[in-house]
This record gives C-alpha cells, structure tokens and sequence, in this order.
C-alpha cells in the first residue's frame, strides 16, 4: 500500500510540475474551438483617448453584425470581446493578457493608439494571436512578428505625401514643429516628418517640446511667433492641439496647424473653438467623394446610428473586422496561425477606409489620403492627396 501511494504522489508532483512548466514557457495559443469566433477589442472607452476607442468599437460591432446576419465565418457568429484600458499602457496590457489566456480569442483588434499597441504587441505575438491595430500609425509595431498587423495609413506614408502638397500647392516654407515628447505617436510622427522634408525645400524653423497633459504652451508659442512659420506641425492628439492654438491666437500668431489622425476629433473643435479653424488632419477616410463601398457604409451606419455620420476609426475598425473574416474565409481556419498566413497576403482589398493592400512587412498601403479641414466648426474635405503605391 505504501509503495501504491508513494508512485501515485510521485504521479500528481511530475503532472504538476508539468503544467508549471507549461505556464512558465508562455500562453498557449487560444484553441480554435466552439460555435462563436471571439475577436477582443483593445482600447480606451474612458479617459482622454476614448474618443478613439469608442468609435473604433462601433464599426467593429457594426461589421460583425453585418458577418453574422450573412451566416458569420464559415457557419461560426462573430463575438466582439470587449474590455476598457483607460489609455493606460500598464492596463492595455492586463487586457491583452484577459483576452488571450481568459477569454481566448483567435484575434485583438487595436489599440488605436502607437503607444499601448506596441505594449501589446509581443504579448500578442508571444500567445500566437493575430492583433491588428486600427488606428496605430507611428514606428515600432508590426517588427514585434509576424502575428501582428495594422489597417491605418501608415504616417511613413501619409506624411511624405502632405509635404509634397504643402510646398507645391500651399508654397509652405517654413514649419515649426510641436512633440509631445512623452506620447510614442507624436515622436514617431515628428521624426517621420523630419526625415520626409530633406530635400523637399521645406525649412524646419522652430522644434518645440511638450507632454501631454500639460496645459501652458505660452513659451513654446512665443518662441514659434519669433520664428515665422507658415504653419505649425502639431504631432500629437487633439486635447493639448487647442489648447495650442488657443494660445496662438491669443498671441496673435495666424498661422493654422497641420497633424495625423491624432488630432481628428469633434473635441477639437469643442475645446479649442474658433481657434482651429484651419487646422488640418492627413487620415486613411473622408465621407465626402465616397465610392460605392464606402457611400454603403455611410448609409448603414447612419441609420445604424441616428443619422451619425461616420469618422475615421469607426470605419478603420469596420475595416479591421472585415479583414479578419475575409482572412479566415480564405484560411477556411479560424487558426490564427493558418488565416494569418492568409490575412498577409491580402491585396486590393476594398474597404471602406480605403483600398488595402497589405506589404511584406505586414503593413498597409492605402489610397488615397484625406486631408481634412477645420471649416464652419465641422471637419471638410480639403484635399484627397495620391499615395505612391508600391
């Protein structure tokens, strides 16, 4: 008897010790099992980010919706799993982490935001999971591996084009730049634009620091109101982009402001009033000059939505879930490690925020880019800029 229960304890400490070293080696990829496929939302729905967040979520849903009205994914309904990281990066990842070993989704789309996604990312990669940011444009995402996609017009992209707009068209000479220099996006973006304006008879007059947050930009405007630019480059999100040109205006500088998607939101307009009209946003997606794809989603989405119209991470992350399906539609797998493969080869796909076409870096190139304007309080269509397409 003692002998029977020495090698049955000895049973249970190896079993035991087995599953710890399982756990210790990582997150087994999610099991690709059951009647739903569970596709996680990664990002803000409080805090100074939801307005990202929020919208990326609504098309998510919407294009799920649409997927499982049609029979969903090969007979399996789409779930959205969501959870909220508050824009904080220490919180985006605990969420990446519920979603993969609690929730077990095949898929995570976001965050919308360059920072939270690049936390998110190796943890992504390391578990086997698709994550597909729709909304991060800056440097230093999808080199985490080859699990790890975006759908967003890239600013490596978006910016050359704006330049060469600026000084053919607007004969802009002189900029001064502005970084938030504790937010990864808006340092990549002032990098990106650094590096695309060589050569572009483009003259970088002043290169001020902030940090998001912060609420006094009197000196940095000061110092930019002496340097005469023809516009100023803000890089990062919409909330200190008012108060910027709140200040700017009260010192009399005229000069409108230019940024990336950062700065595409009602709550520009609410928090910084008169003061940014003129300002200018370089996105993936306008509603205006729609093409049919994209005029069929204005119209659901509006009636979706109380006659709503749609914005650039609504469409962005409709985008992305779409994207997903036509993948594991391809893969006839929602094995991420199968419709990837198929998810990388994605080409001339039509969505609603653009024709994407996927590199072999894993990110998109789209076309065209929509320059959009601050004009009677509202966002318009200023220009839609062509994008070189490889």
């Amino acid at each position: 008897m003692k002998k029977v229960t020495a090698l049955f304890l000895a049973g249970m400490l190896a079993f035991g010790a087995a599953g710890c070293k399982k756990k210790e080696g990582g997150e087994a990829a999610p099991k690709a099992g059951g009647d739903t496929v569970k596709i996680g939302f990664l990002g803000a729905l409080t805090g100074d980010v939801a307005m990202f967040g929020k919208p990326t979520l609504e098309g998510m849903k919407m294009a799920a919706d649409e997927i499982n009205a049609a029979g969903g994914i090969n007979g399996k309904k789409i779930e959205i799993v969501e959870a909220d990281n508050r824009g904080d990066k220490q919180e985006g990842a605990s969420v990446t982490q519920k979603l993969i070993s609690r929730d077990n989704v095949v898929a995570i789309v976001g965050d919308p935001t360059t920072g939270i996604t690049k936390v998110a990312a190796p943890i992504a990669q390391k578990a086997g999971v698709v994550l597909l940011s729709a909304g991060a444009t800056g440097p230093g995402v999808v080199e985490n591996g080859d699990f790890i996609f975006r759908d967003t017009l890239l600013d490596s992209i978006a910016i050359p084009a704006c330049i060469d707009f600026f000084a053919t068209e607007m004969k802009y000479k002189k900029v001064a730049i502005v970084t938030s220099d504790n937010n990864d996006y808006s340092v990549g973006l002032s990098q990106t634009f650094r590096d695309a304006a060589k050569g572009k008879g483009i003259q970088i007059v002043a290169d001020e620091k902030i940090k998001d947050g912060d609420k006094d930009f009197s000196a940095q405007i000061t110092n930019i109101k002496a340097k005469k630019p023809d516009v100023i480059l803000y890089s990062g999100y919409y909330t200190e982009g008012a108060l910027i040109m709140k200040e700017a205006r009260k010192q009399g500088l005229k000069v409108n402001m230019f940024g990336g998607d950062g700065l595409f939101s009602p709550k520009l307009i609410e928090l910084g009033g008169d003061a940014v009209e003129g300002t200018m946003s370089a996105l993936g997606f306008s509603p205006e000059q729609a093409t049919p794809v994209t005029a069929k989603f204005i119209e659901a989405f509006k009636k979706k939505f109380n006659n709503a119209e749609p914005g650039l991470f609504d469409a962005q992350g409709y985008d992305a879930i779409m994207l997903l399906a036509d993948a594991m539609k391809r893969a006839n797998s929602i094995d991420p490690k199968l419709f990837k493969v198929s998810l990388a080869a994605t080409k001339g796909f039509e969505g609603v925020s653009g024709t994407i076409s996927m590199q072999a870096s894993r990110e998109p190139i789209k076309s065209p880019l929509a320059l959009l304007e601050v004009k009677g309080g509202k966002f318009v269509l200023k220009k839609k800029v062509p994008v070189k397409m490889d």
